[in-house]
């Protein structure tokens, strides 16, 4: 299996919506081997609109494996810390690939399609090399396809989504909960509509064929601009996760932390039986992870980002895994992982930022819920 995707030889890739980007002003950078925009106009103007209103995001870089099979369900349990068996159909849920030194080779989402048969959302800088972990390790009664070409993804995020959405769709979305799917139409086009997202607030994402998300794009922009819908970037996409406690591979994950570093043991059940990385999460687990991911905020002015050191009790303790101002909190905020000493709420940081030192504290995570109907 080859991916040009993630090759820093090819031409970065463009999914089936660039030329909408363009045309709608989008400030197109590169990200992890694709061409995606990052703003249309402000970041903090379009992250705004998604915790008051709506947003749409291209998110087609994400990658889909397939795993079908007699085999699929035994498969997947072993091949990730979640309960896989406990999945109805209709339902996803949120896990991770992990190593045998149970660090992370990637987050992802496993959907239930039916029975026998699952959708792995997979990370897109890590598409090509979770393929191929994937099909690698499948037995002979799983069959593991890698159906990424053949799906463009939309996020329309946002707490007047179901209203913009509902008129559009046959799928009845007061009837789904989170993490839930339903295989259907929207604007006459077959979709799968998942109540799920990576903003903290309420929304839908939708999984189209290629060739019909332009269809899509302009109908619901079209149909959401009185609600006040726009079209939303990168840039907003990554302070919305912030701000929500969200991790992102690369920052928050990677092949160094394992989930109770990272703060998300609830994705281990280890009572389910075997799977790949268990022995060593449970030897982790009983001595206790050496460091954890803490949010902060800074105190006063200046923004902490990704990589700059981070102090506490006069000790170089950590680097940055996040940082931004965040638009709805009206402050900077960041995510480091730090010694569990220095990991209480309230405990005091310094954030080197140009030879200077930022005052911040840590806070509980996320820093932004919101608000229940």
């Amino acid at each position: 299996m080859t991916h040009p995707r993630d090759s820093a030889s090819e031409r970065a890739r463009r999914t089936p919506l660039y030329d909408e980007h363009v045309a709608a002003g989008g400030r197109i950078v590169a990200f992890a081997g694709w061409e995606l925009p990052v703003r249309y106009s402000d970041v903090a103007l379009e992250h705004r609109a998604v915790r008051t209103r709506a947003g749409l995001f291209d998110v087609s870089h994400m990658g889909e494996v397939r795993c079908s099979g007699a085999g699929a369900e035994a498969f997947l349990e072993h091949l990730t810390p979640n309960h896989v068996a406990r999945l109805d159909i209709g339902r996803a849920h949120y896990s991770g690939l992990l190593n045998e030194r149970g660090t992370y080779l990637d987050d992802i989402l496993i959907y239930r399609l039916a029975e026998d048969d699952f959708m792995v959302v997979v990370n897109a800088g890590n598409a090509a090399r979770d393929a191929a972990w994937i099909m690698d390790k499948a037995p002979a009664n799983c069959r593991v396809e890698d159906l990424s070409e053949r799906y463009a993804l939309l996020a329309l995020q946002g707490p007047a989504a179901l209203g913009i959405l509902e008129p559009h769709t046959g799928v009845a979305l007061g009837a789904l909960r989170y993490y839930g799917f339903a295989q259907g139409q929207v604007l006459g086009k077959a979709a799968i509509v998942s109540r799920t997202g990576y903003t903290g607030e309420d929304g839908f994402e939708l999984y189209l064929a290629p060739g019909d998300a332009s269809h899509v794009w302009r109908g619901l922009l079209d149909a959401g601009g009185p609600q006040g819908l726009v079209p939303a970037g990168l840039g907003a996409r990554d302070t919305l996760r912030l701000e929500a406690g969200m991790a992102l591979y690369g920052h928050e994950l990677d092949e160094t932390r394992t989930p109770f570093d990272a703060g998300l043991g609830w994705v281990v059940k280890m009572d389910k039986g075997d799977f790949i990385g268990r022995e060593a999460l449970l030897v982790q687990k009983a001595a206790g992870p050496a460091v954890r991911l803490v949010s902060f905020e800074v105190e006063g002015r200046g923004i902490a980002r990704e990589g700059a050191r981070v102090w506490a009790q006069g000790e170089d303790v950590a680097s940055v895994a996040s940082g931004t101002f965040a638009p709805t909190l009206e402050r900077a905020i960041g995510t480091a992982y730090v010694p569990v000493a220095h990991a209480v709420p309230g405990t005091k940081l310094g954030i080197e930022v140009r030879k200077r030192r930022l005052d911040a504290r840590v806070v509980k995570m996320p820093f932004y819920r919101r608000p229940r109907a």
